[in-house]
């Protein structure tokens, strides 16, 4: 089960989210915010792309770098992977080894934390399959089981790998601004009022949250 997707699973993912015209619906007409964002974005929405272990793999290497640094990191240790014929796998990761993928220009951390993130995935430790039959918080629980992984990272991979409509990630700084500028005129919030805003958007959180997301940066957020 380690090393890859059931067929269920891998055509859920990479489908776009069936409730999408619904929570758009649902939101305009309880939020005067969302009423007036949503129509700016016309056909725009979530996205779900690649597998599970290559998306968590790929927010680690990005942490706390640029993108443009993290972009140039993440080919450099893809193309160490396929050149070690090892593939982009939980396997092929720990038969490199670490000293290997540290020469991609990772750090002995990251190296440290995609070794655990391969080695849960490859025990089988994180039930992949079972993943569309568990709850939100279930499965933030197993993700901040591995090194490396917080829950905001495990929010992320629910709302842009699981396509969870309901995510509210309050750590998440851009929610924050975001909402300071659609609802408080721009006054700093707290997370107790970011919460009370969230709130009214269930059971939609994760949409109205991309849409003010877009609010900031009108380009598609990607994960």
């Amino acid at each position: 089960m380690g090393q890859g997707l059931s067929r269920e699973f891998e055509l859920a993912t990479l489908a776009q989210p069936q409730y999408w015209d619904e929570a758009c619906k649902h939101l305009a007409k309880r939020d005067r915010v969302m009423r007036k964002l949503i129509p700016k974005f016309g056909d725009g929405r979530l996205q779900s792309r690649g597998d599970a272990f290559t998306t968590l793999a790929r927010s680690i290497v990005g942490q706390q770098i640029s993108v443009k640094a993290a972009q140039t990191v993440w080919d450099r240790f893809t193309t160490l992977m396929q050149a070690a014929s090892a593939g982009l796998q939980p396997a092929g990761v720990l038969t490199l080894g670490a000293q290997r993928i540290r020469t991609a220009g990772l750090s002995a951390r990251k190296v440290e934390y995609l070794c655990d993130l391969a080695q849960h995935f490859e025990s089988g430790t994180v039930h992949v399959d079972e993943w569309l039959r568990m709850d939100d918080e279930a499965i933030i629980e197993e993700l901040v089981a591995i090194r490396g992984i917080g829950r905001w990272t495990a929010e992320m991979f629910l709302i842009f790998h699981l396509m969870r409509p309901n995510v509210l990630p309050l750590d998440d700084i851009g929610l924050l601004k975001g909402i300071s500028v659609n609802y408080f005129s721009g006054e700093p919030v707290s997370r107790a009022e970011a919460r009370e805003v969230g709130d009214a958007w269930a059971p939609f959180r994760s949409v109205a949250t991309w849409y003010i997301w877009r609010s900031l940066d009108p380009l598609p957020v990607e994960y």
